[in-house]
């Protein structure tokens, strides 16, 4: 029945290959309903603890959400899993309490949910992991501190979305242990997964290909010098069960899927040359030549690396969903208040649930109702600061003419009434030139670029439609606040509705605050785009620029952008919008070449808006510009409001000294 390993070339000798296995176990799964966990138990969780039984050591990657709900509902199955663990059967890996997307939220809160996570695994399972899956395979360096005090020796992380940004990692990077750098210094070792292999092995198992075809995939993966493949790292509740996500799902077939795993098990441990170790084991592979090499996964093109296609971005938990902004903006203002008040255990453990991955994205309608009243609550029970409005006082000055210029003492800017108070030129007192502003159609030789570039304004786009801008005539409205700050007001209609900017040109430092607000009653299917920060090149050094951020660590993260093709916001397809994405979880992102730098800072408790950085050269100019999402596009996007009403963003722009300041 089994088919023999082809080598990878005629006549060559091979190593052996060493293969583990772990499972993700999530009963907060978007699309299962709560009525429906009892059977995940039964059909899915059972069934792995006889695979890891009869054919371990197997990994076990848990939230503690979930080791909790099957205490509750089955306490006999953590009894048996904890057994199984003290046998070497089963290698627990950690999660935290609740699926968090690490890179978009503060640390406190990565810090709470891998604490509570830790104090389950010990009261339910006897023991305390030291190996981590990152989740939602998405990683930043700020994370990998975070990891390292909560205890954990090494990540498991997916290799095919980093190694695509990084050509220069040696080909065996892949099959070997290597070590993440994180971005205070330290490092963290770090085990891959593949999605290939584990989609692979869920083809054999959903009977979509025969187990010659598979074991001659897995026999590929062999080589001269001993190598490591991970052949699965997913969920558990797709195996004799359909969570119903997708009308794709295959059938469920008259063989269970549990034997058809036993079955290439099997048939991979009878291979000479293969072994099934635990997870933890291949990390033995780190004195082989090319293996425990420090690795920086992040990059300037791809600052946070995500699991699987390309579909898959940072986008899919921050600005999509039913209704991510507004959801993403309630958690923080929550947190806001735990980290000013402080909070206890359980009232960190309640924002680490309601802050999980998983209302995010294929959220069903039951649940989706069921959250929104949960977090609601939440809110209610703790006095959440409300951002202050700047309002338009009744004695201001009507502008008529197309421009209008605005001076401070620290800085002064020329704005365009014909662009929705777009700001043309933007300079800070103290440099001799603008640094911020609009080039004009025409500025660059490349069509793709040909035409106008602004600093300040909203654009809204949908699939086969055209694009809803503030970018026309407005009524527009100056005046001076008591603290001598010069403040300007707009409002453009347009064919969804009003949009309202206020700004405001501070006086005593150099920053224009910008408060925004869309009177829009359907959002649709489409991205949200704001700010447009658009960096004069005259006035930068273009081979010393760099990004400066926060992806949900404590230390911040710098980009060098020199000899950088960077489009974050670049559409995958039709169906997605966006690439690549920056959390901002401090609320700030600078970009400088260490003689200017601007800063643009986000009201993370108004709207936690996601960061796109466009960087490119262009003949003899170079195109800089950082961009604010309020709403992009997936297939996880189902137009429903947390909150019904006018939709609100604040943000600013500031020089700054350096880029590394904050």
């Amino acid at each position: 029945m089994n088919a023999p390993f082809p080598l990878r070339e005629a006549g060559a000798s091979t190593a052996t290959l060493q293969l583990f296995a772990f499972f993700h176990l999530n009963l907060a799964f978007s699309s299962i309903e709560e009525e429906q966990r009892g059977e995940v138990i039964k059909r899915c969780y059972w069934p792995l603890l006889d695979l890891a039984q009869n054919d371990g050591p197997i990994g076990l990657e848990i939230t503690g959400f979930t080791l909790e709900e099957i205490a509750a509902r089955d306490p006999e199955w953590c009894g048996r899993a904890r057994a199984l663990i003290a046998k070497g059967r089963i290698e627990l890996i950690g999660s935290g309490y609740a699926q968090i997307i690490g890179p978009l939220v503060p640390a406190a809160v990565t810090e709470a949910n891998l604490r509570i996570g830790h104090e389950i695994y010990e009261r339910l399972l006897g023991c305390r992991p030291s190996l981590a899956l990152v989740n939602e395979q998405a990683y930043s360096a700020g994370l990998v501190g975070l990891y390292l005090d909560a205890g954990y020796r090494a990540l498991l992380m997916d290799w095919d979305n980093p190694a695509a940004h990084h050509p220069e990692w040696p080909a065996e990077t892949r099959y070997l242990p290597q070590r993440a750098i994180g971005s205070d210094g330290r490092e963290i070792s770090l085990l891959w997964t593949s999605t290939v292999a584990f989609q692979k092995l869920q083809r054999f198992v959903h009977g979509d290909m025969t187990l010659g075809d598979y074991l001659g995939y897995v026999g590929s993966r062999r080589g001269s010098h001993p190598r490591a493949l991970c052949l699965y790292a997913s969920d558990a509740e797709i195996f004799d069960f359909r969570p119903g996500r997708y009308k794709t799902e295959e059938a469920i077939g008259g063989i269970s899927e549990w034997t058809r795993f036993t079955q290439a098990l099997g048939a991979i441990r009878a291979e000479p040359g293969c072994e099934l170790v635990a997870p933890s084991d291949a990390l033995n592979l780190a004195t082989e030549e090319g293996a425990n090499l420090p690795l920086r996964l992040e990059s300037a093109d791809c600052p946070v690396p995500v699991k699987k296609q390309r579909k898959y971005s940072l986008a899919r938990w921050a600005v999509t969903g039913r209704d991510d902004v507004a959801i993403n903006a309630a958690c923080e203002r929550i947190c806001h208040e735990f980290i000013a008040r402080g909070a206890d255990e359980a009232a960190w453990k309640e924002l680490c649930y309601l802050w999980s991955g998983d209302f995010r994205t294929h959220i069903t309608e039951k649940r989706w109702t069921l959250f929104c009243e949960r977090l609601k609550r939440a809110e209610r029970n703790w006095t959440v600061e409300k951002a202050g409005t700047l309002r338009r006082p009744n004695d201001v000055q009507s502008i008529l003419e197309r421009h209008i210029d605005i001076s401070t003492p620290s800085l002064s800017a020329t704005l365009d009434r014909r662009r929705g108070l777009a700001i043309e030129r933007l300079t800070f007192t103290g440099d001799q030139r603008a640094v911020i502003g609009g080039l004009p159609h025409g500025h660059f030789d490349d069509i793709a670029l040909q035409a106008d570039w602004y600093t300040g304004d909203c654009v809204f786009e949908a699939p086969g439609e055209h694009k809803v801008t503030d970018l026309e005539w407005c009524e527009a409205h100056v005046w001076r606040s008591p603290e001598g700050d010069q403040l300007a007001s707009a409002k453009a209609g347009t064919s969804k509705g009003a949009i309202e900017k206020i700004m405001c040109f501070r006086a005593n430092e150099p920053r224009v605050d910008f408060d925004v607000t869309f009177h829009w009653s359907d959002w649709g299917k489409g991205s949200l785009r704001l700010g447009h920060v658009t960096l004069l090149p005259d006035a930068f050094d273009w081979e010393k620029l760099s990004l400066t951020t926060h992806n949900g660590g404590k230390e911040c993260e710098t980009f060098l952008l020199k000899d950088t093709l960077v489009d974050h916001g670049a559409p995958v397809s039709f169906l997605v919008s966006s690439s690549h994405g920056l959390g901002m979880t401090e609320g700030w992102a600078a970009i400088g070449d260490g003689k200017t730098t601007i800063r643009i800072d986000v009201d993370r408790v108004t709207a936690p808006l996601l960061g796109f950085l466009t960087h490119k050269r262009i003949g003899g100019s170079l195109f800089c510009q950082f961009v604010l999402s309020a709403l992009e596009l997936d297939e996880t996007r189902k137009p429903s409001s947390y909150i019904a009403g006018p939709r609100r963003f604040r943000f600013g722009i500031s020089r700054m000294h350096s880029a590394g300041n904050n």
